[in-house]
Protein backbone atom coordinates (compact mmCIF):
# COMPACT_ATOMS: atom_id res chain seq x y z
CA UNK A 1 0.00 0.00 0.00
CA UNK A 2 1.29 3.57 -0.97
CA UNK A 3 0.68 5.69 2.18
CA UNK A 4 1.22 9.98 1.88
CA UNK A 5 2.16 9.72 5.34
CA UNK A 6 2.06 13.36 6.24
CA UNK A 7 -0.83 15.59 5.35
CA UNK A 8 -3.33 18.44 6.44
CA UNK A 9 -7.42 19.26 6.25
CA UNK A 10 -8.83 21.97 7.38
CA UNK A 11 -11.86 24.80 6.71
CA UNK A 12 -9.65 27.66 7.24
CA UNK A 13 -10.73 30.32 10.33
CA UNK A 14 -8.48 33.30 10.40
CA UNK A 15 -8.94 33.46 14.05
CA UNK A 16 -7.91 29.80 14.80
CA UNK A 17 -5.47 29.51 12.10
CA UNK A 18 -3.84 33.33 12.35
CA UNK A 19 -0.50 31.49 12.40
CA UNK A 20 -1.46 31.25 8.06
CA UNK A 21 -0.39 35.01 7.42
CA UNK A 22 -0.57 37.30 4.46
CA UNK A 23 2.88 35.61 2.85
CA UNK A 24 1.12 32.33 3.43
CA UNK A 25 -2.28 33.72 1.35
CA UNK A 26 -2.38 30.28 -0.68
CA UNK A 27 -3.29 28.60 2.40
CA UNK A 28 -5.91 30.75 3.38
CA UNK A 29 -8.78 28.44 1.78
CA UNK A 30 -10.54 25.47 2.85
CA UNK A 31 -8.86 22.29 1.96
CA UNK A 32 -11.02 18.78 2.29
CA UNK A 33 -10.46 15.54 1.05
CA UNK A 34 -12.54 16.40 -1.91
CA UNK A 35 -9.33 18.11 -3.08
CA UNK A 36 -6.58 15.99 -2.19
CA UNK A 37 -8.00 12.69 -3.25
CA UNK A 38 -7.13 13.14 -7.30
CA UNK A 39 -4.03 14.49 -6.40
CA UNK A 40 -3.21 10.96 -4.40
CA UNK A 41 -4.54 9.36 -7.17
CA UNK A 42 -2.75 10.90 -10.16
CA UNK A 43 0.51 9.89 -8.05
CA UNK A 44 -0.61 6.61 -7.54
CA UNK A 45 -1.06 6.96 -3.83
CA UNK A 46 -3.35 4.43 -1.77
CA UNK A 47 -4.47 6.99 1.20
CA UNK A 48 -3.07 9.23 3.12
CA UNK A 49 -2.66 9.92 7.26
CA UNK A 50 -4.64 13.06 7.97
CA UNK A 51 -2.21 15.22 10.51
CA UNK A 52 -3.47 17.69 13.19
CA UNK A 53 -2.91 21.36 12.32
CA UNK A 54 -4.95 22.75 15.15
CA UNK A 55 -4.52 22.10 18.99
CA UNK A 56 -7.81 20.73 20.31
CA UNK A 57 -9.81 17.60 20.97
CA UNK A 58 -11.99 19.28 17.77
CA UNK A 59 -9.74 19.28 15.87
CA UNK A 60 -9.01 15.50 16.03
CA UNK A 61 -12.43 14.56 16.13
CA UNK A 62 -12.74 16.50 12.68
CA UNK A 63 -10.25 14.79 10.86
CA UNK A 64 -11.71 11.71 12.55
CA UNK A 65 -15.50 12.53 11.01
CA UNK A 66 -13.57 13.01 7.84
CA UNK A 67 -11.93 9.70 7.82
CA UNK A 68 -15.08 7.68 8.51
CA UNK A 69 -16.68 9.80 5.32
CA UNK A 70 -13.36 8.91 3.19
CA UNK A 71 -11.88 5.44 3.03
CA UNK A 72 -8.45 6.67 1.12
CA UNK A 73 -7.72 8.46 4.55
CA UNK A 74 -6.36 5.71 5.98
CA UNK A 75 -5.19 7.07 9.72
CA UNK A 76 -5.71 9.90 11.54
CA UNK A 77 -2.45 11.66 13.80
CA UNK A 78 -4.59 13.77 16.26
CA UNK A 79 -3.95 16.05 19.41
CA UNK A 80 -4.87 15.82 22.69
CA UNK A 81 -3.63 17.28 26.13
CA UNK A 82 -1.10 15.29 27.02
CA UNK A 83 -0.63 16.92 30.60
CA UNK A 84 -4.14 16.89 31.44
CA UNK A 85 -5.58 15.12 34.69
CA UNK A 86 -7.74 12.67 32.70
CA UNK A 87 -5.52 12.09 30.08
CA UNK A 88 -6.16 8.27 30.50
CA UNK A 89 -9.36 8.44 30.43
CA UNK A 90 -9.58 10.77 27.12
CA UNK A 91 -6.70 7.86 26.25
CA UNK A 92 -9.74 5.43 26.79
CA UNK A 93 -12.28 7.33 24.72
CA UNK A 94 -10.27 7.53 21.40
CA UNK A 95 -9.09 4.12 21.57
CA UNK A 96 -12.21 3.13 19.89
CA UNK A 97 -11.77 4.88 16.91
CA UNK A 98 -9.19 2.55 14.34
CA UNK A 99 -8.24 4.86 12.04
CA UNK A 100 -6.36 7.10 15.07
CA UNK A 101 -2.50 5.84 15.10
CA UNK A 102 -1.41 8.16 17.04
CA UNK A 103 -1.06 12.31 18.54
CA UNK A 104 1.27 15.45 17.89
CA UNK A 105 1.98 18.45 19.98
CA UNK A 106 3.34 21.66 17.76
CA UNK A 107 6.74 21.39 20.20
CA UNK A 108 8.07 23.87 17.30
CA UNK A 109 6.36 26.96 19.17
CA UNK A 110 7.08 25.91 22.56
CA UNK A 111 10.01 27.45 24.89
CA UNK A 112 13.14 25.81 25.25
CA UNK A 113 12.98 22.66 27.98
CA UNK A 114 9.43 21.87 27.06
CA UNK A 115 10.53 18.78 26.58
CA UNK A 116 11.95 17.97 29.87
CA UNK A 117 8.63 18.59 31.26
CA UNK A 118 8.14 15.58 33.48
CA UNK A 119 4.32 16.10 33.03
CA UNK A 120 3.87 16.03 29.64
CA UNK A 121 6.62 12.87 29.20
CA UNK A 122 4.86 11.19 31.22
CA UNK A 123 1.52 11.89 29.41
CA UNK A 124 3.47 10.86 26.27
CA UNK A 125 4.35 7.24 27.99
CA UNK A 126 0.69 7.19 28.55
CA UNK A 127 0.24 6.43 24.75
CA UNK A 128 1.93 2.92 25.21
CA UNK A 129 -0.68 1.39 27.13
CA UNK A 130 -3.09 1.99 24.03
CA UNK A 131 -0.79 1.46 20.93
CA UNK A 132 -0.58 5.21 20.31
CA UNK A 133 2.50 6.62 18.27
CA UNK A 134 3.75 9.50 18.97
CA UNK A 135 4.83 12.57 16.03
CA UNK A 136 7.53 14.68 17.20
CA UNK A 137 7.16 18.10 15.59
CA UNK A 138 10.29 20.52 16.07
CA UNK A 139 12.80 22.72 14.70
CA UNK A 140 17.06 21.55 13.79
CA UNK A 141 17.76 23.71 17.03
CA UNK A 142 15.33 21.82 19.63
CA UNK A 143 17.13 18.28 18.32
CA UNK A 144 19.33 17.86 21.07
CA UNK A 145 16.37 18.21 23.69
CA UNK A 146 14.92 16.13 21.57
CA UNK A 147 17.40 13.31 22.23
CA UNK A 148 17.31 13.23 25.47
CA UNK A 149 13.24 13.09 25.64
CA UNK A 150 13.46 10.10 23.48
CA UNK A 151 15.64 8.26 25.92
CA UNK A 152 13.00 7.83 28.34
CA UNK A 153 10.64 6.80 25.44
CA UNK A 154 11.99 3.44 23.99
CA UNK A 155 8.54 1.30 24.15
CA UNK A 156 6.63 4.05 21.94
CA UNK A 157 6.81 4.40 18.22
CA UNK A 158 7.93 7.88 17.70
CA UNK A 159 8.55 9.39 14.40
CA UNK A 160 10.09 12.86 14.09
CA UNK A 161 8.48 15.28 11.48
CA UNK A 162 9.38 17.01 8.40
CA UNK A 163 13.62 15.25 9.21
CA UNK A 164 13.02 17.92 12.30
CA UNK A 165 13.34 20.86 10.38
CA UNK A 166 16.70 21.71 9.60
CA UNK A 167 17.20 25.11 8.17
CA UNK A 168 17.77 23.54 4.31
CA UNK A 169 17.39 27.54 3.18
CA UNK A 170 20.88 28.56 4.68
CA UNK A 171 22.78 25.03 3.84
CA UNK A 172 22.64 24.28 7.24
CA UNK A 173 23.75 20.19 7.73
CA UNK A 174 26.93 19.35 9.58
CA UNK A 175 25.36 19.40 13.47
CA UNK A 176 21.72 18.56 11.71
CA UNK A 177 23.36 15.30 10.63
CA UNK A 178 25.04 14.38 13.54
CA UNK A 179 22.34 15.16 15.94
CA UNK A 180 20.38 13.21 13.50
CA UNK A 181 22.91 10.28 13.88
CA UNK A 182 22.01 9.99 17.30
CA UNK A 183 18.32 10.16 17.01
CA UNK A 184 19.29 6.73 14.80
CA UNK A 185 20.51 4.43 17.68
CA UNK A 186 16.99 4.40 18.92
CA UNK A 187 15.22 1.85 17.29
CA UNK A 188 11.38 3.14 17.83
CA UNK A 189 12.10 6.40 16.35
CA UNK A 190 11.39 6.89 12.55
CA UNK A 191 11.30 9.43 10.18
CA UNK A 192 8.82 11.78 7.24
CA UNK A 193 10.41 12.46 4.44
CA UNK A 194 8.17 15.87 4.14
CA UNK A 195 7.79 19.08 4.61
CA UNK A 196 11.38 19.97 2.90
CA UNK A 197 10.65 22.69 0.50
CA UNK A 198 9.10 25.05 3.58
CA UNK A 199 12.38 25.03 5.08
CA UNK A 200 14.06 25.64 1.90
CA UNK A 201 13.89 29.02 -0.17
CA UNK A 202 10.20 28.75 -1.65
CA UNK A 203 10.90 30.38 -4.83
CA UNK A 204 14.26 29.06 -5.79
CA UNK A 205 14.70 25.89 -4.04
CA UNK A 206 16.22 22.86 -6.68
CA UNK A 207 16.11 19.13 -5.61
CA UNK A 208 19.86 18.30 -5.47
CA UNK A 209 20.14 20.82 -2.12
CA UNK A 210 17.64 18.29 -1.06
CA UNK A 211 19.82 15.14 -1.51
CA UNK A 212 21.94 15.13 1.50
CA UNK A 213 19.54 15.39 3.94
CA UNK A 214 17.47 12.26 2.16
CA UNK A 215 21.16 10.07 1.64
CA UNK A 216 21.77 11.27 5.78
CA UNK A 217 18.09 9.96 7.01
CA UNK A 218 18.61 6.66 4.71
CA UNK A 219 21.85 5.98 6.03
CA UNK A 220 21.29 6.27 9.43
CA UNK A 221 17.58 4.77 9.89
CA UNK A 222 17.39 2.79 6.77
CA UNK A 223 14.37 2.44 4.48
CA UNK A 224 12.25 0.58 7.06
CA UNK A 225 11.87 3.63 9.07
CA UNK A 226 11.45 6.25 6.81
CA UNK A 227 8.21 7.84 5.57
CA UNK A 228 7.31 9.68 2.60
CA UNK A 229 4.64 12.72 2.76
CA UNK A 230 3.80 15.50 0.83
CA UNK A 231 2.79 17.75 3.64
CA UNK A 232 -0.03 19.06 1.77
CA UNK A 233 -1.60 22.03 1.58
CA UNK A 234 1.37 23.43 3.36
CA UNK A 235 3.73 22.13 0.78
CA UNK A 236 2.21 24.77 -1.78
CA UNK A 237 3.99 27.51 -0.59
CA UNK A 238 7.02 25.67 -2.18
CA UNK A 239 5.77 23.68 -5.03
CA UNK A 240 3.25 21.38 -5.95
CA UNK A 241 1.88 18.08 -4.45
CA UNK A 242 3.76 16.43 -7.88
CA UNK A 243 6.69 18.42 -6.93
CA UNK A 244 6.87 17.45 -3.69
CA UNK A 245 6.25 13.63 -3.85
CA UNK A 246 9.04 14.08 -6.75
CA UNK A 247 11.68 15.01 -4.18
CA UNK A 248 11.89 11.70 -3.59
CA UNK A 249 10.59 9.62 -6.63
CA UNK A 250 12.88 11.12 -8.60
CA UNK A 251 16.31 10.76 -6.81
CA UNK A 252 18.84 8.25 -8.05
CA UNK A 253 17.32 4.46 -8.79
CA UNK A 254 19.91 3.27 -5.36
CA UNK A 255 18.58 6.06 -2.97
CA UNK A 256 14.52 5.74 -4.04
CA UNK A 257 13.80 2.28 -4.73
CA UNK A 258 14.78 1.14 -1.00
CA UNK A 259 12.12 4.09 0.12
CA UNK A 260 9.31 3.54 -2.12
CA UNK A 261 9.29 -0.52 -1.67
CA UNK A 262 9.67 -0.60 2.12
CA UNK A 263 8.41 2.38 4.03
CA UNK A 264 5.33 3.58 1.72
CA UNK A 265 3.03 2.33 4.34
CA UNK A 266 4.92 2.34 7.48
CA UNK A 267 2.52 5.63 9.42
CA UNK A 268 0.14 2.61 9.77
CA UNK A 269 2.42 0.03 10.97
CA UNK A 270 4.03 1.54 13.19
CA UNK A 271 0.77 1.99 15.31
CA UNK A 272 1.24 -1.61 16.32
CA UNK A 273 4.16 -2.58 16.44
Amino acid sequence: MKIDAHQHFWKFDPVRDAWIDDSMEILQNDFLPNDLKPLLEQSGFDGCVAVQADQSENETKFLLNLADRADFIKGVVGWIDLKASDLEQRLKHFSQYSKLKGFRHIIQAEPVGFMKNQQFVDGVKKLHKFNFTYDILIFEHQLEECINFVKSLSEIPLVIDHLAKPDIKNRSFDDWAEQMKKLAEYPNVHVKLSGMVTEADWENWTREEFTPYLETCLDCFGADRLMIGSDWPVCLLGGSFEQVIGIVEDLPVALANPIMMQSWDNQLKISII
